[in-house]
Formats: C-alpha cells, structure tokens, sequence
C-alpha cells in the first residue's frame, strides 16, 4: 500500500475488484481514492419531498412516491419486451416500466410492502409512466440512503452495464467516504479558511458527496471550487516567480544598425500607439538578462507580424539569431515572403525550413545555422527537428502557438544553452478568464488597436435560398478587379463527407462561373504541398479570381486584392474560427464583405453564432460569446494542456472567483515566494504534491 491512503488504487476499494477498476479506468480515468473522491456529483434531488400520484405534473424533472406495487405483466416480446406494474398510493395509480433487468426487477418486488418509487415521469398514449426507476422498501431506505440529497453522478454505458451508473457509484463513494474520513489533508492556511469562512476541506468532501441540506452543498462547493481555481493560479504564478528569478535569459542592450536603419528607412506605415506600446514592453524585457516568456494577441490585421519583425532585429543587432515558427506551410510561407520583402534592403539572411523542403536545401540551411551566416530561420514544425541546430539562438516567435503541442514547443527552447527569449503571437482573441489561466504565467500583451484607414468588413448571413443572388454580387465584385475566397468546413471526423462538399461546390461554382472568363483555384488539405503551392501563388499573383478552399486558409494568407470571403455551412463552424476566416479579407483599401451561408435548420447556438457575427467585429466580445457557447475545453486547444481540466469550478459561472484566487495568490506569493512561512505549510504541501503531476508550464507555455 502507498503511504498516502488517497494514492491507493481504486480496485481495493470495496464493491470495485479488478474488473470494475479497468473500466473505472478506462472511462472516468479513476485510477485512485483520490480520483474517486474528486469524481463529484453533476445534480442533486431533495429526496425529502415525496409526491402524491394526483400531484404529477408534466415538467417534473425527477419525483419520489410511496406506496404499493402491483399488477406485474410481461408485454411484448423478445427484444421488445417490456415489464409493465402499477404502483398506487391513497391518490391514485401509475405505470412502472422496465426494458432491461426485468427477471432482477421481478425478483426483488414483493406484494404488500411498502415502497419508495424514484425516477423521472414521462407521458405515453397521454398517461404519466416512469421508465426505470429506483426501488427501496421503506424499511431499508433509512438505513440505506439516510440522507434528504441525492447525488446524480456522469457515467457511461459501459459502466452502466457493470452496475455503475449513478446509483452504483453512489454506493461505491458510501463505501469510500467510510475508509477516508480520517485521510483528508487540509490544504488551504487557516488565515484563508477563517477570512472566507470556508468549511474544513473534509467537511466539504462529505458534504459535496453527501449533503443534507442545500446549504451544505453551497458550502462544499464554493470551498472546493476556490481551491481548485487557487492552486491552478499558485502553480502558474510560482513558475513564473522562478523563471524570473532563476532562469537567465540573454540579454539585449543594443538598439543598433537594423532596427534603426529599418525604423527610419523602411517601415511600411506609421506604427499605432498600441503597436509603439507592446514594442516598448518587449524591449524592456530583452534588456533585463531574465528570459522573457511573452504573450502578444492581436486581432487579425492589427499589426503582429511588424512587432515580431522589429523583436527580431533587436535580436539581430545584438548577434543573436532567430527562428520564427507557424503552424501551416502555407502560413510559413506567408511569413518567409513577407519577412524577405520588409526586409530586402537590410542585407539580412533569412530562409524558409518546412516538410517540402528539398534534402541539397536543407543541408545548407543546417550548414549556415551552425556557422551563424543564417540570421533569420522561418518554418512549421521542421524547426524542432534534432538536426536543426543554431550556433546562437537568440530568440523564439510562434504563431498561433496554441496549434502546437506542447512537446514539441518545448524542442526550441533547448536549441541554446541559456534558453532563447520567448515571443508567442495569436490572432484568436482570448477571453480574460481563459488568459488568466491557459495563460497565466506568460506576460501578457494585447495590441488593441488597428491600424488607420482599414475599414471593417461587412458581414451578413443569408440562408440557401439566397444563391442566385450571391452569384450574382461575386460576378459585379469580379469585374471590379477583386478577388473571392469560397470556404467549406473540412472536419477531420467526417474528411470524406467534406471533401465530397467541397468537390460539389467546386462542380457547381465552375458550372456558374465558366471558362475562359472566370479562372479558380482550388485548396485542400488532402493535396501535395507543391499542388498548394502552386494553386496559392496563382491566387496570389490575381492569375485565378477564385479560390474555393477549406480551412487551410484560415490563419496568415494575407492578399489585399481579396475582398470577398464567402463561408459555406457557416454552422458548422465555431465562432473563432469564422472571425479568424473573416480576417483574411479587408486587408485592402476596397470595401470587404463577409457572408455566411447556411441551411434554414439552425440550432440555438448556430443562431446565436451567426447574430453575433453580423453584428459585431471585435474578436474579444465574439471570444466571450464563444467561451458561452463552447466552454473552454473547446477553445485554443487547451484539452492538451491538462490545465483546464477543471473537476469543479466553471471559468465562465465563476469568473470573480477566478479573479479573486489569482490576487490572493500574487499576494501571498509576493510575501513568500517559496512558500516557507508556517501559515503557508498546507499550501506548499498540496503545492508540491500537484506540481509533480505537472508539466514544468515556465519553459512550455
């Protein structure tokens, strides 16, 4: 046995075995006590309250009813049969009924006892029936239940068929409640339990398991909802506190001959005052000798790309090289050509590293990387190869980094003895609750301001119905000399289905818009990357006017001549990705325009998602209704960071709390950094235990 009891594995706990433990396993990732013991209820029932037959009423969610079962029937047959029994009490009588586990059923009920019936009413042929319900003779319920609150727990239908719904995990936490009591460690000060008038960490398990009341619940979840929220913000904030103090970054003292050169000479256009802002703030960091770990969010077009350039030259001017990671080789090439163009009069060696890259190439970028007559290295994830190496990285920019996993992000930082400066850049705006933990031990810097002359994109959402008229306003925009992309969803889940959507439209949008007068291109992610390549460039150099395409277009292809995006099965998209899709359009002096096409049949949130589209362009409102909508498991691609998955708290319900937890714990970090104080005992103990169950989030994030 392990010397924490909480670390014994779940099949020594009773009614569970080995058998029941693998699926435990498998299905809720329930390895220990202690991931049972934070396996917590999703719904509670009063089962204090008990109806009379007469008072059912057809909203009900879930009733309790005491009396007599009788009448017991066999219908139907084979796989259609069915055990039908009346149940009445002093009020009047209503049809039980089981489909599985009928010969148990059966068995179990006998005639002239009284019973307490639970379960949920539903109406056939216009009578009230509950369809397997819960049944506990009266004389074993206060013996059995012994509690007013029920709670309802998230199961499976492979651990249903074991005997592990609700109920029986219900019964499986009795029996774990028994062994534990006694094992519960307090993890939060005395000062903090005593000022917000927390119940004892043991006390709010039992109560969140077993509650008696409606104030008990309340009590047990805002104690374990803070602390989840709190240890999360301690671990990002300490991490932080030690990257600062004990990981030496290089540092940066000159401002020389590039970026002056580069800032007097050939800056494309005056910079907003949020760009000279964040400008300030990134230079300030390189020139403290600690590590700068930054995250820069801007919205589409406002202007990052500039920002990371003038961070590379400030890294130039002190020998330092850079590399400058995207997601996408499309996006890499973006960013390789825009580079070299900004960059043409400097004399600066840059070069372009992705999967397509040719073997003569590659050996000659590996040769100039390690002598440093290579400055400046763009690419997609071929960075991280081991055979990429630098003689003297200075500094890391990643695009969109939320699309890499975090292994392979962690690769770069290991390319130079003192770990390069971090610059990490995305255009998806990301709501304060999300920044404040997904994001919480980076520094943070927004440009919020776009600059002067782009007009915002006109959006509107038209049903199917609508087409003829579509084709005929793409037609009048490309004879004015513009551009159109067309875009349908490719999910990766239904690839076969998509590219057929794709292929049709293509057919059709080819049948409407005829050669030798209409050129298009096409662009999906099951072609060769040299077919991208080739289709994107023709785009580009305005050979085709338009490019029917998936998602792939989604991030970094910037064509000012584009004016027009046009979005197939807008539904079927969430709403970051559609202000993502929206932003490669309006990066011209011409008026934009947007439009969603969809099918009548909308859901709520499809609804939602397209009003919200229409009416507003600012990402950070559209991010806040998209965490609504989703929730934050969805968004970023933040399931790879195991750092929201939250047991209990709800970044969206509880976002004072989350405010509230991250000031108390700067607080109390400022105070004791490394957690030594006497008050601070049980922090640091549960500290230690979550952090090493944890990535080290300093050099990852």
């Amino acid at each position: 046995m392990p010397k924490n009891f909480l670390e014994t594995p779940i099949e020594y706990l009773k009614g569970v075995g080995p058998k029941r433990a693998e699926l435990l396993k498998k299905e809720l990732n329930i390895f220990t006590f202690e991931d049972m013991v934070e396996y917590y209820p999703f719904r509670y029932v009063d089962r204090s309250k008990f109806y009379s037959v007469k008072d059912i009423i057809s909203d009900a969610s879930y009733i309790q009813l005491k009396g007599t079962i009788s009448d017991m029937k066999l219908l139907g047959k084979n796989r259609k049969q069915r055990l039908s029994a009346q149940f009445s009490d002093k009020t009047g009588s209503i049809e039980l009924v089981w489909f599985k586990g009928i010969k148990w059923v059966k068995d179990k009920i006998k005639p002239d006892v009284e019973y307490i019936v639970f379960g949920k009413p539903s109406i056939f042929n216009k009578k009230f029936n509950v369809a397997h319900p819960e049944i506990d003779a009266v004389s074993d319920q206060e013996e059995s239940l012994n509690k007013s609150f029920q709670s309802f727990y998230s199961s499976t239908e492979k651990l249903k068929t074991r005997g592990l719904g609700s109920k029986g995990i219900n019964k499986l936490m009795k029996n774990l409640m028994v062994r534990i009591k006694d094992f519960v460690p307090e993890t939060l000060s005395n000062e903090i339990i005593s000022n917000l008038k927390f119940i004892s960490r043991k006390d709010a398990i039992l109560n969140i398991h077993f509650p008696k009341d409606q104030r008990s619940i309340d009590q047990a979840r805002a104690r374990l909802k803070f602390e989840e929220l709190f240890f999360i913000q301690i671990m990002l904030l300490k991490n932080k506190i030690i990257r600062s103090q004990k990981i030496k970054g290089q540092k940066f003292p000159l401002v020389g001959n590039y970026l002056n050169r580069f800032y007097k000479d050939y800056l494309p256009f005056e910079l907003t005052n949020a760009q000279k802002k964040v400008t300030r703030e990134i230079r300030t960091d390189l020139g403290s000798g600690k590590q700068m770990n930054r995250l820069l969010q801007g919205d589409v077009g406002s202007g990052k790309t500039l920002v990371a350039l003038m961070t590379i030259l400030i890294a130039l001017d002190n020998n330092f090289q850079t590399c400058f990671m995207a997601p996408t080789e499309i996006l890499a090439n973006q960013h390789f050509y825009t580079l070299q163009k900004m960059l043409n009069n400097l004399e600066i060696s840059i070069d372009l590293l992705t999967g397509s890259t040719k073997t003569s190439d590659r050996k000659r970028i590996h040769k100039n990387l390690l002598n440093g007559s290579l400055q400046i290295l763009v690419g997609t994830h071929a960075l991280i190869e081991e055979t990429v190496q630098f003689k003297n990285l200075g500094i890391v920019i990643i695009d969109e980094q939320h699309r890499f996993g975090v292994a392979q992000r962690a690769k770069l930082w290991k390319k130079n003895v003192i770990p390069p400066h971090i610059l990490v850049m995305t255009a998806t705006p990301i709501p304060r609750t999300l920044a404040m933990t997904f994001y919480g031990d980076l520094d943070f810097s927004v440009i919020d301001e776009m600059p002067p002359g782009r007009k915002s994109v006109k959006t509107y959402h038209y049903f199917d119905s609508k087409r003829i008229m579509l084709f005929g306003f793409l037609k009048k925009q490309i004879n004015l000399g513009r551009q159109i992309y067309i875009v349908y969803p490719l999910i990766q889940e239904s690839e076969k289905l998509d590219l057929k959507d794709l292929m049709d439209g293509y057919e059709s949008i080819v049948r409407e818009f005829p050669l030798p007068e209409y050129a298009i291109s096409i662009l999906h992610g099951k072609m060769k990357p040299a077919d991208k390549n080739y289709e994107m460039q023709r785009f580009v150099k305005g050979e085709t006017q338009i490019m029917v395409s998936t998602t792939v277009i989604e991030v970094g292809v910037d064509i000012p001549n584009a004016s027009v995006m046009v979005i197939e099965n807008a539904e079927r998209f969430g709403l970051s990705q559609l202000h993502q899709l929206r932003g490669r359009v309006g990066r011209g002096a011409d008026q934009s325009y947007c439009i969603l096409m969809t099918d009548y049949k909308l859901t709520n949130d499809g609804k939602k998602r397209m009003e919200t589209m229409v009416r507003t362009s600012d990402g950070f409102e559209i991010a806040e209704v998209d965490l609504k909508l989703r929730g934050p498991g969805d968004l970023q691609g933040t399931q790879q960071s195991g750092i929201l998955d939250l047991k209990i708290a709800d970044l969206i319900k509880d976002e004072k709390m989350l405010k509230y937890s991250r000031d108390l714990a700067l607080k109390i970090l400022k105070e004791d950094p490394d957690l030594q104080k006497e008050k601070n005992f049980n922090i640091l103990q549960n500290f230690k235990k979550l952090n090493s169950n944890k990535a080290n989030w300093s050099m990852i994030s």
